[in-house]
């Protein structure tokens, strides 16, 4: 890609921040959504694996819980986000774009299929062909889900986003009824490319991202938010 095409490219800031506790980056993506809401902010994207969690969206039910809360095997948190239950751990590679989408396309279900266009095309680098189940928001390889996708946007400025389940243990799913969806499987992409890790795949899910969203990513440190 020439010069002039990133001249004329929208850039967007990554910040690769290893394992974190989820309530900490949730605190991290309020923080910058807020800061849109006060001047002009660029484009970001917040990659990260979360220590054991689940998480529920903003209006899902405590019906898919197999357990009571209490009894969970790890901390559960209710957000802002759409959809149901789902959980987050080492291995699981989780990115949260922090985009204002006047800049791109003010449409949520397209946003939606931009990130499913991300993981298919990281997929697809890994020699996986996944795609869509039509009426379902994110990533399959058949029945057997491989990525989770749940936003929140306001005043089109995104927060939270895309879980790709690279090498995780998957036995924390077994507390809940993933996404709401009882008659399909969650799977992991170590169950194609056997040893393969988080730190193979994040790079390939930022080229991805890059070339889905048409922004040039720039490498951040975390510490220059001043946050």
């Amino acid at each position: 890609m020439n010069q002039n095409h990133w001249e004329s490219t929208l850039l967007c800031d990554i910040y690769e921040l290893g394992v974190m506790p989820y309530a900490a980056v949730w605190t991290l993506q309020k923080t910058l959504v807020q800061l849109h809401r006060e001047r002009p902010q660029p484009d970001r994207l917040l990659l990260v694996e979360h220590p054991g969690v689940y998480t529920l969206g903003q209006g899902s039910t405590l019906d898919h819980l197999k357990l009571p809360a209490e009894e969970l095997p790890y901390p559960l948190f209710r957000t802002e986000r759409g959809g149901e239950v789902t959980h987050h751990c080492p291995g699981q590679l989780v990115g949260y774009p922090i985009l204002n989408l006047k800049r791109h396309q003010p449409d949520l279900h397209w946003y939606l299929r931009q990130l499913e266009e991300v993981l298919i095309q990281t997929l697809m680098q890994f020699g996986v062909s996944a795609g869509r189940q039509v009426g379902l928001t994110g990533v399959w390889v058949g029945n057997t889900k491989l990525a989770a996708i749940g936003i929140k946007v306001s005043r089109w400025v995104t927060m939270h986003g895309f879980a790709l389940n690279v090498c995780p243990d998957l036995s924390g799913f077994e507390a809940i009824v993933p996404c709401g969806i009882a008659d399909k499987s969650v799977g992991s992409l170590a169950q194609f490319c056997p040893g393969i890790t988080v730190e193979a795949v994040r790079p390939v899910v930022i080229t991805s991202f890059a070339q889905v969203f048409g922004v040039k990513p720039v490498i951040q440190n975390v510490a220059q938010l001043g946050l």
